[in-house]
């Protein structure tokens, strides 16, 4: 009857008693007969608990229902431990103070802290649970741009379950009990020890392109979690050891996101550059491979 609402959320109204049926506020796994009315309050409730902060947000997209963010490197995108203030959410709660009311302030998916790119945020509890929706059945299309360590020779899939690491619970790996996890890529640029991908996410697990690449020997190069010790070139110029020194983040970056708008169906594309320091990786290897 409320298909604009996700389960959890109609399950939370109800033992709130919100909904009703014929006047009564029943159980949950209460049976309903047939010809019963149903009402429900979908009163607004505070789903975030977060300051508001003004902060810089470079919106790509925005109408009534979503936006899209360009998150830069370096900003985390909820507050934890260690991070109370200062984060994309406490800027979306400045920037649309309505969005206190959604969970995760209507953010849809996650970057980590250090990588860059687009960010999608549904603006009302219908968008954002249609949005969640897409993503969950993979109608939403995330590619991504990478420089990882090693030469690979051409593109392929990596289908490996990803689960929390066993010892290192901030760490993700690869476990044979782990979830599903499908990461697509290929091939634009070749260099002497590293390449330049193109990702695209079949799923969404915590870090799995990251998990992925550093798997199969070929970390992001700067992974600070997954790559390991800094790994320069055999007669790599100065200024590339340079710029590989002073890289201390994954080479990654979520350049394009394509869906369809949820309330107007129109098929939406949105593309961000890489970030400045991205792109002098990507030129300082360019420059070297030619000397």
């Amino acid at each position: 009857m409320f298909p604009e609402y996700s389960r959890s959320r109609l399950k939370a109204w109800l033992l709130a008693g919100s909904i009703t049926v014929d006047g009564e506020s029943p159980r949950p796994r209460e049976a309903v007969m047939g010809g019963e009315t149903v009402r429900l309050l979908a009163a607004p409730d505070i789903a975030v608990a977060a300051t508001p902060e003004p902060l810089a947000l470079e919106i790509v997209f925005e109408d009534d229902a979503l936006m899209v963010i360009n998150k830069p490197a370096g900003l985390v995108v909820h507050p934890g431990a260690g991070n109370p203030g200062g984060t994309l959410m406490n800027g979306l709660l400045h920037h649309a103070a309505e969005l206190e009311q959604l969970p995760r302030a209507g953010i849809v998916h996650r970057l980590d802290k250090d990588t860059s790119g687009l960010l999608l945020i549904g603006k009302t509890l219908e968008t954002h649970t249609a949005l969640v929706r897409l993503l969950a059945a993979r109608e939403i299309s995330r590619n991504y741009l990478a420089i990882c360590n090693g030469v690979l020779t051409g593109g392929g899939t990596i289908s490996e379950p990803i689960s929390r690491h066993p010892v290192d619970r901030k760490r993700m790996c690869v476990r044979t009990d782990g979830k599903r996890a499908v990461t697509h890529y290929s091939v634009i640029q070749r260099f002497a020890a590293h390449t330049y991908i193109s990702v695209a996410l079949e799923t969404g697990r915590t870090h799995q392109i990251r998990v992925h690449f550093a798997h199969r020997r070929h970390a992001l190069v700067g992974d600070p979690v997954y790559g390991g010790r800094l790994a320069l070139p055999k007669g790599a110029g100065s200024e590339l050891v340079g710029v590989l020194r002073r890289f201390r983040r994954q080479a990654l970056h979520a350049r394009r996101l394509e869906f369809a708008h949820p309330v107007s169906g129109e098929h939406i594309r949105l593309e961000a550059d890489a970030p400045e320091d991205f792109r002098a990786l990507l030129a300082a290897l360019e420059k070297d491979a030619d000397q």
